[in-house]
């Protein structure tokens, strides 16, 4: 027996259809994960919301199959909603589609599948868990890469893996559509959620400061000599790399980034691309996904979700820590995750620390 966590939307639908329809025992199980009243999430389709649940019961209904609603809210106000309040407010980009694979979607959720006799958990993640040439279960990219979500899933419990299924890895997002219209699921055209799930209106600093403990002061804008520029509404309505938003250019109209966030001094400081761009980065909190290596690696580091790939060399430090030396410079936002592959392989990840 699996766990098919269903998200309502189609890619979580579809992967519990072809588990029953492989002749599977399946159970649907939806994670209610915040509070969404008074949101856009009450009225809307956004995941983990009323109308999402909604959904993810039809489909079970579809496909004859038990259905669960799990209260993790206390926990995802912990582990992820706290972080990502705390993060900005630190001057950090927080990401907690990785946090929350990393504490919810694979550790409480995984108990709860077993306490119901269930060996393992399905979701809709486009990422492939395949073995290497020794036998060993390996996180790989997706066949469709413009889906790829293996950058959010380095933190998944490596000894947990074999637990774990993926079973949209291998197909094309047209695919998925198509044999969800051909299994008459009833959310085959849902549209998909761009937004995080507990900011539906795409207001992170709107949310940041009505989350916060004390009002996020506002603090001075500067160039690298430390000239005042201007002032702005607080350092949760940046990020490094940043260049929207900003109101202002340098001289001749020229455009500005943000290069550095101070949260100390509540400065953000501004100057050209390469003055926000790094050769190394300091990646903290690594999690191994293929072991720990014993020396440096060649490797390919991704800092975006959308970024590309960057080579460069990986030096493992003590205390959870590596820094990784880029062939070529490039901007990393501290707080986001900077994930290691070989190829197509995941072979772990950190986060990008604030002394990078």
């Amino acid at each position: 027996m699996v766990v098919a966590a269903l998200s309502g939307g189609v890619d979580s639908a579809t992967a519990a259809a072809l588990l029953v329809e492989a002749g599977h025992r399946v159970i649907g199980m939806t994670l209610r994960l915040y509070d969404a009243r008074g949101t856009t999430a009450s009225v809307g389709g956004r995941c983990c919301g009323p109308r999402d649940m909604e959904d993810a019961r039809r489909v079970a209904a579809h496909l004859g199959i038990p259905f669960y609603v799990v209260d993790l809210a206390a926990e995802f106000e912990r582990r992820v909603m706290e972080d990502f309040v705390g993060a900005y407010l630190d001057g950090r980009t927080p990401n907690p589609c990785a946090r929350c694979n990393q504490h919810i979607k694979f550790t409480p959720l995984l108990r709860r599948a077993r306490a119901l006799g269930a060996s393992a958990v399905v979701t809709g993640h486009y990422a492939r868990l395949e073995p290497d040439a020794g036998g060993a279960l390996r996180l790989r990219r997706a066949v469709d890469a413009d889906k790829d979500q293996s950058y959010f899933l380095f933190a998944m419990p490596a000894d947990e893996m074999a637990a774990v299924r993926f079973p949209l890895g291998g197909m094309r997002k047209e695919e998925v559509r198509r044999r969800a219209a051909a299994l008459g699921l009833p959310n085959a055209d849902k549209p998909e959620s761009q937004e995080i799930c507990f900011v539906p209106d795409g207001d992170y600093a709107g949310f940041v400061e009505r989350r916060a403990l004390v009002r996020p002061a506002p603090g001075p804008v500067e160039d690298a000599s430390g000239a005042r520029l201007g002032e702005h509404g607080g350092v949760h309505r940046f990020t490094v790399g940043q260049r929207r938003g900003l109101g202002f250019a340098g001289p001749g109209g020229r455009p500005l980034y943000v290069t550095r966030i101070d949260p100390a001094r509540r400065a953000v400081v501004v100057g050209d691309r390469a003055a926000a761009e790094r050769r190394a980065i300091e990646i903290e909190d690594l999690h191994w996904l293929a072991g720990e290596p014993a020396t440096s690696l060649r490797a390919t580091v991704q800092v975006r979700h959308r970024g590309r790939p960057l080579a460069a060399v990986i030096e493992c430090l003590p205390g959870g820590i590596a820094r990784a030396v880029l062939d070529e410079p490039a901007v990393a936002a501290p707080g986001q995750a900077a994930v290691l592959y070989d190829g197509d392989t995941v072979l772990g990840g950190g986060w990008i620390s604030s002394r990078s």
